[in-house]
Order: structure tokens, then sequence, then C-alpha cells
């Protein structure tokens, strides 16, 4: 008999509680062991009951969703989902959430109090038992702002290397999802200020969230990070996140490449898609760097395989250990298209070290040609 995936729900509204009770229960895999009124009930009740996943409300009174998830992932972690308000500042504390520990998150319809929550019953079933087989517990580095030096280090780190050193890329793509807003942070934040590649990346996530999510990353990072524009031109040592609700592709203009934004059908349910994202790099017929960081699915595989066919392709896929959900990078390991298995921590070191020749060209505001 399988076992049921324990769930706690913390909201300080009795009607949401109750929605989101009736919600889960009816599903035949989900138990709830308890409900919290505030993030202080919270950080109290996953300590007593030790739950597999918990679904979170962000504004609360007494200790917020903030404060609750960070106690939480310190003292008793699990697999914790945000419920966010589709506002501004709504998506600014859920970007924050994730990256103090949150895995994923579901937005409410339509404010604090949403009556119709049901529009998303079936996300939010979904993904409490995606996360019931999430791995939250592995410690990854937050930076809250922008650092002179960081030197992060991990006992025994994964790093399986399949080929030589790579080719100077001419462009780096990144795709993630499930938990990508933390591993993106692991990588960005560790990248050096005068770092000469441009990067394209792809986080599966709704509109009105990746603008946040560029924001905060560049206040925590060296290099410049913003939400990619339609016909832009890529300047090296940028990185550029797909809006949410649209695809990024990459197209050649003069001796310049730009980001180009699509409203073409979403690829196997995923718009942003990764898939789609490599499959106009490979069209290219430049030398690239792949790197696929943790998320459900197989998303990205099929792009860089066709990267791969194209030739002059690293790939670097995030280990096991250190992905939340390792749906992504293990589908890149199991069809042997990654030259490279590493650790979180370790992937902006391998970026700078494996991809980068010596000195390199120093004028991080002109585009790239």
């Amino acid at each position: 008999m399988r076992n049921k995936i324990r769930v706690l729900i913390v909201d300080d509204s009795a009607f949401m509680r109750k929605l989101i009770r009736s919600f889960l229960e009816s599903h035949p895999d989900i138990e709830i062991v308890d409900i919290a009124r505030n993030g202080e009930d919270a950080v109290e009740k996953a300590k007593r009951h030790r739950p597999d996943v918990m679904t979170m409300d962000v504004e609360m009174p007494v200790k917020n969703g903030l404060e609750a998830v960070s106690e939480i992932m310190a003292q008793s972690p699990c697999a914790i989902i945000m419920l966010s308000s589709v506002t501004i500042k709504g998506a600014e504390l859920t970007i924050d959430a994730m990256q103090r520990g949150a895995i994923d998150f579901v937005q409410k319809p339509s404010g604090a109090i949403s009556l119709d929550l049901d529009l998303v019953k079936d996300e939010l079933v979904q993904k409490v038992v995606q996360a019931a087989s999430a791995n939250p517990v592995y410690k990854q580095p937050v930076v809250k702002q922008k650092p002179p030096k960081v030197t992060i280090k991990q006992p025994e780190p994964v790093r399986r290397m399949r080929t030589g050193r790579a080719q100077q890329p001419e462009l780096i793509v990144i795709g993630s999802s499930t938990g990508g807003p933390r591993a993106l942070a692991a990588v960005l934040t560790n990248l050096p200020k005068d770092f000469q590649t441009p990067i394209v990346i792809v986080q599966h996530m709704p509109p009105g969230f990746t603008g946040s999510l560029a924001k905060r990353l560049h206040q925590q990072s060296r290099i410049t990070v913003k939400e990619a524009s339609h016909a832009e031109l890529l300047k090296k040592g940028h990185a550029y996140i797909a809006p949410g609700g649209v695809h990024l592709v990459i197209e050649r203009v003069g001796s310049s490449l730009a980001a180009c934004l699509s409203t073409a059908p979403p690829l196997h349910r995923h718009r942003p898609s990764v898939d789609v994202l490599c499959l106009s790099v490979a069209k290219l017929g430049i030398a690239s760097t792949s790197v696929i960081l943790t998320g459900m699915g197989k998303d990205g595989t099929k792009g860089v395989r066709a990267l791969k066919e194209q030739g002059r392709h690293y790939c670097i896929a995030q280990s096991k250990r250190t992905s939340i959900i390792h749906g992504m990078p293990g589908s890149i390991i199991q069809s042997e298209l990654h030259d490279e298995e590493t650790d979180i921590d370790k992937v902006a070191d391998s970026l700078c070290q494996k991809l980068l020749p010596a000195g390199g060209i120093t004028d991080g505001n002109q585009s790239i040609s």
C-alpha cells in the first residue's frame, strides 16, 4: 500500500483553508495532517508533524510566510508551495520565498481571498503531488546583496566530465523549472562582473513573475540580469530571462544576436520553452553552452539534442543530489547528452574555468557579434 502525501495547510483565512483542504482531499493519495493560521503556528506544526508538503500563504499576521519559510527550511525542511497574489508585490514576495527555500508557487486568481480558487484546483493538486518527490533539503547558498567576492565550498562535489575542454561559446543557454529561482541565484551571483558571454534563460513561470525574478537576480549579481525585450541585441556579460507567457528565440541580426519574443503555441504545455530556445540557437550554427537545471519533466532534451547534432556545443547538467527535482537534468543525463554533471554550487566555476579563455574581451557593453 502506497503511503499518502502528508500535507500541512497554512493560511490566515478560514475560508481559504477550507477551500484548499477540500481540493487536496479530493485526491486519494493526499492526507491533510493539520492546518496553521499564521507563520508562527506553521513553524511549530512543521516541527510536530514533519509533513511531506506545505501550502503557504505569503501575507499573514504574527509571522508572515517569508519568515516562516526561512525558519522551517532551517529547522524541519520540507517541500513548500507558496500561494501568491498576481500583484507586483505578490510576485516579488513569491520570488523571495522561493530563494529562501520554497520550491514552487500557485497564483491566486483574484487576490488574498480568491472566491474563484477552483480555477487553479488542478494545478494546486498536481504541484502538491509533484512536490512530494522533491529534494528540498540540499543547502544552496542564498545571496541577499551584491557581494564583493563569493566563495562557496561543498564537501565532495559532484563533477563528472564526459569530454575535454569546451570551445569558447558565443552564447550560454540556461533552462530551469521547479526550484529554478534558487538554482539560478546560485549560478548568476557567482559569475564575475567581467564575465563576457551573453546568457539567455528560460525559467518556467507565468506572466508577471519573471520581471520580479530578473529584478531580484540583478540586485544580487555582479553581471546585468534583465527580462528580455523583443528585438533586443544581446550584450556581453548580460543575462536575459524569457518573459512569462511567451517563447524566447534567438535570431541573427547582421553581425549580432538578438532576443525575439514569440506567441507561438506552448510546446509540451510550456511557454516559454527551453526546447524552443535551444532549437532556435541550433539553427544559428554558433558555438554554445547549455546548462539544464532543476525541474519537472523533459523540457530541454529535444533542444539540447539538436544543439549536439549541430556541433560545437557543450552541455552541463545539474547533479541529482543538488536538484529540487531532477526531471530535466536527469533526462539530459539519461539521454547521454551532457558533457558534465555538476553540483549547483560549481556550475558558475565550470562556466568561468572551462568555457572562457584567459583574458577575454573587456568591454561588457558591446553587442555580441
